[in-house]
């Protein structure tokens, strides 16, 4: 049997939503990423390195990307040219197609596979969304605190 309830947060997110739940000690014992941003894989295909060169300068803003999270990303932008391609296929042929009768009149339509496809594809892209911070209801949950302006140097002594 797997664990029960619910993951666990991460500490920084715990901090970051402002919980009651964080506190320094399990922070300390928590595993973290090395800091910057995953190298972009090459076996990604062009769709998929555009979404990864949009999405790292972001991710990187928001302070939720660590060199870790290559793998996940890289999943994720992969996902997302697949999606797309079953898209576009889907807006060139339509949802459905006809089945005919022995005499060619229409007995009934049936959905093409690829909006199966797409369907489960965008599923997974919103599970990896959430993860990321991606979506509006998952950022509403990260309270980020604002980056300090290093050019004040004022601010160094009194740290």
């Amino acid at each position: 049997m797997g664990a029960r309830g619910p993951r666990p947060q991460p500490s920084a997110v715990l901090k970051m939503r402002g919980s009651q739940l964080w506190n320094r000690e399990r922070d300390a014992r928590e595993a973290k990423g090395p800091a910057g941003a995953p190298d972009e894989p090459d076996w990604l295909d062009e769709e998929a390195k555009r979404a990864w060169n949009v999405l790292v300068p972001m991710l990187e803003a928001m302070r939720v990307l660590t060199r870790i999270d290559g793998n996940a990303l890289a999943r994720y932008c992969r996902l997302w040219s697949r999606w797309r391609q079953a898209e576009k296929w889907i807006e060139e042929k339509g949802e459905m197609y006809p089945i005919r009768n022995e005499d060619g009149s229409v007995k009934c339509f049936q959905q093409w596979p690829q909006v199966a496809i797409a369907h489960k594809l965008a599923e997974q892209l919103i599970r990896l969304e959430r993860e990321f911070g991606l979506t509006p209801s998952s950022r509403a949950r990260l309270q980020v605190s604002p980056v300090c302006d290093e050019t004040d140097d004022l601010d160094k002594f009194f740290v």
